[in-house]
């Protein structure tokens, strides 16, 4: 019989998360109904004449041989092999204006085939058995009561529009102050097969008092994104996740994880400011037999779910081996599906306080379960890099 000790430890991380909202909810200046602004040409040094880009960003293009002056009027659909930029310093993320609306939202597609479980035969020995699923729980609305560092991640990859889920994460060199988001590789990069991804966004709180599709209907931009959206300037992977990531994750899923640095497309408060709250990410968590309770958020997407509602899995924690030569995985019981990709996961620590201890990487086609990566020294070399980087941008 399985112990009633993660189900007492559950209640604790649930209620946990709840006292990391904030108690102010979207302002009306805050709103994403307002005129889109683009991103920062003085931070980029200047803006090119022609594209009307920040001078940067333009300049990368044309150094690979992309036209800015077309890429906003859709040369950025153009995924040629030579033209999707692959390597970790040729990422580019132009704002597009409007590009995001409520419709295009609503219809991002989850990406399925990196949810799926792959070949497990690398079992070294360590793989616990498969967890029972826990069915997930809706969250409490409004989201920013409850749930406010969490939202979702939108992005465009060669088979459309897709969604995957995020977290608002403390920025060590800017306290109080992060433009800091944590998620999956697989949501920012297509690994071995690819590269970049193209107009990342970050909406937190979206669907904040978790509407159904018909009362979003007809809704208006505040409802769908209560906070505006959040343009990606900078993203990094794992090098592992770029070398090896696959459709099924492959050996790079264990290192499926990165961080985005973000700008408003209108305002200029930081996201953490926004949104009243953000998560500690804890790189030296306690092995797996140590951890009575983890707890993982995000948007499901693929069926049952339709990618509108917040839902949460609390379960102890169990580990998954993918090959001999990469590291231990968690994994835990959930029926979240597609969509909830890169959400995070929650450990409380020593001291009692909660924190980001790993993201939504892969699960089985049928749902049940779902693993995420152990985050060791590489993720926090790359976390490091973009707070002391790109955190003060």
């Amino acid at each position: 019989m399985r112990s009633i000790r993660p189900l007492l430890a559950a209640t604790g991380l649930v209620a946990a998360l709840a006292l990391t909202a904030t108690a102010c909810g979207p302002t009306e200046d805050e709103g994403a109904d307002k005129p889109a602004a683009t991103a920062s040409a003085s931070a980029a040094g200047g803006t090119d004449k022609g594209s009307g880009l920040p001078a940067g960003l333009a300049d990368k293009l044309k150094k690979h041989g992309i036209d800015p002056d077309k890429w906003r009027d859709g040369e950025w659909k153009n995924w040629d092999k030579d033209k999707w930029l692959r390597e970790a310093k040729d990422f580019v993320n132009p704002v597009i204006e409007g590009l995001w609306k409520p419709d295009r939202m609503k219809s991002a597609k989850d990406p399925a085939k990196t949810m799926s479980a792959g070949d497990l035969s690398g079992d070294r020995g360590v793989t616990d058995p498969e967890p029972r699923p826990v069915t997930a729980e809706r969250e409490k609305t409004p989201y920013h009561d409850y749930a406010a560092p969490v939202g979702k991640v939108f992005f465009d990859s060669p088979k459309g529009h897709m969604v995957c889920s995020g977290t608002v994460v403390k920025d060590p060199e800017h306290p109080r102050k992060s433009n800091l988001v944590w998620t999956a590789g697989h949501c920012v990069h297509a690994g071995s097969a690819g590269g970049w991804y193209r107009n990342i966004v970050f909406v937190p709180a979206y669907n904040d008092q978790g509407k159904s599709a018909a009362a979003l209907e007809n809704a208006q931009p505040q409802e769908i994104a209560p906070y505006g959206a959040y343009w990606a300037d900078w993203a990094s992977t794992s090098g592992e996740w770029i070398k090896d990531g696959g459709p099924t994750g492959g050996e790079g899923a264990p290192y499926d994880y990165a961080v985005l640095h973000v700008k408003p497309e209108h305002g200029t408060k930081s996201l953490e400011e926004t949104v009243g709250n953000a998560l500690a990410v804890n790189f030296d968590a306690p092995e797996v037999s140590q951890i009575s309770a983890m707890g993982a958020w995000g948007y499901p997407a693929a069926p049952p779910y339709d990618g509108l509602i917040m839902h949460k899995c609390v379960d102890r924690p169990g580990r998954l081996s993918i090959s001999p030569a990469t590291p231990t995985m968690y994994r835990i019981g959930c029926t979240m599906t597609g969509g909830s990709s890169g959400g995070g996961w929650f450990s409380e620590g020593s001291d009692g306080k909660l924190a980001l201890v790993s993201n939504t990487s892969i699960g089985p086609v049928t749902s049940g379960w779902l693993a995420g990566p152990h985050l060791g020294e590489g993720a926090e070399q790359i976390f490091t890099m973009m707070s002391e980087k790109y955190g003060a941008q």
